[in-house]
């Protein structure tokens, strides 16, 4: 005799027998550029210099064109072909993934954005003292046709120190909290670790998240040392990307939060290329 449960559990059917509406021919002659999914969070390993691998959490954005005589896409198969694939993550395994929606969803062009924290330890200048600061990620990916362009942007927090400020003042300087955004493009891999590096080394001092009075006297002196404008750091960051022939492409943006005005300093150096790279 079968249970009151089994009695009401309902008939299994097959999913060929299901309608499919999104195969659906449509006949409006409109194609569709990108269409999937967004804000997709999803915990990741994720691999850096040196076999470096730490556990973060990603919000993926993934999508693909659309045929003009095709009604929809099949969303469930963004989410199948990313828990297909290792969920230890990097610049050299994007190419895959992005192939892989191609093949699934039958479409030209594939589209995938990865958000994350990256986190480093970081020892005190002076102390040692060991913490961990926070930086923000991003990998952005494309492939048409057989054609795949993948860049890695990395936001830098870092301090700044005003050089006219401390030319004209009798005491100090007036200084203050920037960001720093650098997006690249290169033919091989760049990490995170070394573009981290970079920004850090280009402004007056990089951050920590744990200072005891002997680091913060170091770091404060430090900065009085190597004051910067908005402008000399983000060419101080292009000059070092310059230096380093795997990147072909790159975009620097700099933001001073400003401490002594109610408007921030800003400046950008947009798509430079290095001329003899396009030979």
């Amino acid at each position: 005799m079968r249970s009151t449960s089994e009695n009401h559990r309902p008939p299994k059917i097959k999913s060929a027998e299901l309608l499919d509406r999104q195969s659906e021919p449509d006949d409006r002659a409109i194609s569709i550029d990108k269409v999937g999914i967004r804000c997709l969070e999803t915990p990741i390993r994720l691999r850096d210099r040196d076999d470096y691998v730490q556990e973060t959490v990603a919000q993926f954005n993934m999508f693909v064109d659309l045929a003009h005589d095709v009604r929809g896409t099949h969303m469930s198969r963004f989410i199948e072909v990313l828990n297909e694939h290792d969920k230890t993550f990097s610049v050299e395994n994007v190419d895959r993934i992005l192939q892989t929606m191609q093949a699934r969803l039958g479409s030209r062009a594939a589209y995938l954005e990865m958000s994350f924290p990256f986190f480093l330890w970081k020892s005190a200048p002076i102390t040692k003292q060991p913490s961990q600061l926070n930086y923000q990620a991003r990998i952005l990916a494309d492939r048409v046709q057989e054609r795949s362009e993948i860049a890695l942007e990395v936001r830098v927090p870092v301090k700044t120190l005003c050089p006219c400020s401390k030319s004209i003042s009798k005491y100090g300087a007036h200084n203050q909290r920037a960001v720093v955004a650098v997006q690249i493009r290169s033919r091989e891999t760049v990490w995170i670790r070394c573009l981290i590096e970079i920004v850090e080394a280009s402004a007056s001092s990089g951050l920590y998240a744990l200072l005891k009075r002997p680091d913060e006297k170091h770091v404060t002196e430090s900065a009085y040392e190597n004051p910067v404008f908005v402008e000399d750091l983000v060419r101080n960051v292009v000059h070092r990307l310059q230096q380093d022939e795997r990147i072909t492409w790159h975009q620097v943006e700099a933001e001073n939060l400003e401490s002594i005005h109610n408007h921030n300093a800003y400046a950008l150096i947009r798509h430079k290329r290095f001329e003899n790279r396009e030979k």
